[in-house]
This record gives structure tokens, C-alpha cells and sequence, in this order.
């Protein structure tokens, strides 16, 4: 396997757990309500299913990122690490209903600038 596809196919299997677990996060959130700092609501996050597809994302996140971590220069790694933030807002906006304003589109287009910038440094350095 070439380091190229290598890493094509670890980081898209990083997106998708830390993706995944967001959603569930989201998911859990929604099925408990309102936070309340009381014993009740945290009973209905331990009980939503949600909160356990969280942690196996998490489980399962940890995995991919160390075994990338392990062939991959820090700069690209910690820039593919974030681009699952871009995949959770279009997830939200398109399946879960959440309205995006002009700041947050901003944002995320800044986010998606940072990560190609960070993605440029072969170790993580800016270059003089």
C-alpha cells in the first residue's frame, strides 16, 4: 500500500469515527433535553444509546489517530484531524435541521483555510 493511500484511508476513517461520535453527542443531547444539572438528565444520557456510539467513536477514533500518528509528519496529521468539524456542520445543516448564520459559514470556511495551510507543512513548521 502506498503512504498516499495510506493516508487517504486512515484519515477518512478518522473523519467518520470523529464525525460519528459527534453526532451521537448531538443525538444524545437532543434525547435528554435541556442540560440540568441534576441526577435526572444525567440518568438519560447514560441511557441513550447515543452516548455509547460516542464512546465507541471515541474507542475507535483514538485507534486511527494513533496509527496515523505513527507514519504521519505531526503538521498534516493535526490538520486532517479537524477536518471532521466541516463534516459534522454539513451533517447537522442537511439531516438534523440547525440553521448556519453568516459568522459560523464564515468560520467554517476559515477552519477549511487552516486545515489546507496546515496540510502545505511537511512537519508542522511554518517555513521562513
Amino acid at each position: 500500500m502506498t503512504m498516499l493511500r495510506f493516508y487517504l484511508m486512515g484519515f477518512g476513517v478518522l473523519a467518520l469515527f470523529d464525525t460519528s461520535t459527534q453526532i451521537f453527542f448531538k443525538l444524545a443531547s437532543v434525547h435528554a433535553g435541556a442540560f440540568a444539572p441534576n441526577l435526572q438528565w444525567v440518568l438519560l444520557i447514560a441511557h441513550s444509546p447515543w452516548i455509547y456510539g460516542a464512546a465507541l467513536g471515541y474507542l475507535g477514533s483514538f485507534v486511527a489517530w494513533m496509527t496515523l500518528l505513527k507514519h504521519a509528519p505531526v503538521g498534516p496529521a493535526f490538520a486532517g484531524s479537524h477536518i471532521s468539524v466541516i463534516f459534522v456542520l454539513l451533517i447537522s445543516v442537511l439531516w438534523l435541521g440547525d440553521r448556519l448564520s453568516t459568522g459560523q459559514i464564515a468560520g467554517a470556511l476559515s477552519i477549511m483555510l487552516g486545515v489546507g495551510f496546515l496540510s502545505l507543512s511537511k512537519a508542522g513548521t511554518a517555513h521562513a
